[in-house]
């Protein structure tokens, strides 16, 4: 099977901060993602200059295609970049993994994810969209779609409704398989009810994070959450740390744990999730294994700084997936 991705085509600035100073001084709530314009993004990287540094290619889909190229699907990505160094290197690095570039350009900028890493690892966002906000619904190709089978979307794109709405239509035309990771608990409160409706309508198997499923249900309880999700679609995963994650699959219930890790960095750990369950699904595996393979890509990548994980760490995970785990 063929995977498409559709998502903000980001550069990953990642900065390793020391303390939580500069997210208080820039009002940026921990753990949170925050849209930011060009002036912002360039004062936040400034100020964070004596901060150890990473860059890659980026944006939650393109770092779940990553992980699903890594692991011998083929795959397509659709966005938007600048006619700009950045642009030129986020379209390398697709091509440098086997995934096939589907990228329209713009005289705007390329956008970046500047993911500011506290003690611990967790991680705050102050995104500069520039030429990323631009994908529009008319680069929903019916021939790229036709080329797929499986379609994922980020949850960073929900607020281009006329996008979503017009990628999931032509996905359901198709009889695609469509996965939809929620991303961020600010977007889900942001767009709730149009959430809902696609989510109930088109049924995507949904990730989502502890923050993400209680903004979306109300519910304090990740148990409970799930059970929300379940209601309104086949299949949905609550993502929940440390602990691992909650699964429903047609209604039957699973728990996987997370895999013992040094945590340097929990940039990508979601998005590699996602990796590693469409791995399984897409394959016809069950659901608790599925979702073993995500913890395996999430506990991986959190070793790592920034959302990609070394290629002799890649050989080592699909020998892993090859026995069983």
């Amino acid at each position: 099977m063929k995977i498409l991705g559709i998502g903000n085509a980001l550069v990953d600035v990642i900065l390793f901060l020391e303390n939580d100073d500069l997210l208080t001084f820039f009002s940026l709530p921990r753990g949170s993602m925050q849209l930011v314009d060009a002036e912002k993004a360039l004062r936040v990287e400034e100020a964070a200059r004596s901060c150890r540094k990473h860059m890659a290619s980026g944006g939650s889909a393109a770092n779940t295609i990553h992980g699903l190229a890594q692991l011998g699907m083929e795959t397509t990505f659709i966005g938007t970049v600048g006619r700009d160094p950045f642009g030129e290197f986020f379209g390398n690095d697709l091509r440098d993994c086997q995934i096939k570039p589907a990228l329209s350009l713009s005289s705007t900028s390329t956008g970046r994810a500047i993911s500011l890493v506290s003690p611990g690892g967790e991680r705050t966002f102050a995104t500069y969209l520039g030429a990323a906000v631009e994908l529009s619904a008319n680069q929903v190709d019916a021939k790229i779609f036709c080329e797929n089978d499986h379609l994922h979307l980020e949850g960073y794109l929900v607020p281009n409704q006329e996008l979503v709405e017009k990628a999931l239509e032509q996905a359901g035309r198709l009889g695609m398989t469509v996965s939809l990771d929620l991303a961020s608990y600010n977007v889900v409160e942001a767009n709730l009810g149009f959430l809902k409706h696609i989510i109930s309508k088109y049924k995507p198997i949904v990730f989502a994070n502890e923050e993400e499923a209680r903004v979306f249900t109300g519910m304090a309880d990740p148990g409970k959450s799930l059970e929300v999700f379940a209601s309104l679609c086949d299949t949905a995963i609550v993502k929940t740390g440390a602990k691992g994650s909650l699964i429903c699959h047609e209604g039957e219930k699973h728990t996987v744990d997370a895999i013992p890790v040094n945590c340097m960095d929990t940039t990508g750990a979601g998005d590699l999730y996602a990796s590693g369950y469409l791995y399984g699904y897409i394959n016809g595996l069950k659901p608790d294994i599925c979702g073993r393979i995500g913890s395996l890509l999430a506990g991986k990548v959190i070793e790592e700084a920034g959302a990609k994980i070394r290629n002799e760490v890649w050989e080592n995970i699909r020998e892993m997936i090859k026995k069983g785990l």
